[in-house]
């Protein structure tokens, strides 16, 4: 099982960013995809779930400004982020959960900096 991040880096404060998240070893259409987040020096967060049925939740901070979605055939999860603030920086983690079991990824970097 693998889930591979790409896509973080440095970007302006009002800029955009789309990861990607690679999946493979487990049937992705079945899971339930979801990113998370880490700044600095505070507790990991949930930014947005995408559910196997198609339904999406995101967390308030982010609510109208960052849209997750799927890419079944490619198996590949996305985070479309807009409007970025300075508190978004932080390390962005892909997950795969459903019926139990549980994935993540390695994570990458998001920096939101003049």
């Amino acid at each position: 099982v693998q889930l591979v991040e790409s896509g973080g880096g440095l970007v302006q404060p009002g800029g955009s960013l789309r990861l990607s998240c690679a999946a493979s070893g487990f049937t992705f259409r079945s899971y339930h995809m979801s990113w998370y987040r880490r700044a600095p020096g505070k507790e990991r967060e949930l930014v947005a779930i995408g559910r196997a049925g198609g339904s999406t939740n995101y967390a308030e901070s982010v609510k109208d400004r960052f849209t997750i979605s799927r890419d079944i055939a490619k198996k590949t999860v996305y985070l479309q982020m807009n409007s970025l603030k300075p508190e978004d920086t932080a390390v962005y983690y892909c997950n795969a959960r459903w019926n139990g079991l549980e994935y993540w990824g390695q994570g990458t970097q998001v920096t939101v900096s003049s």
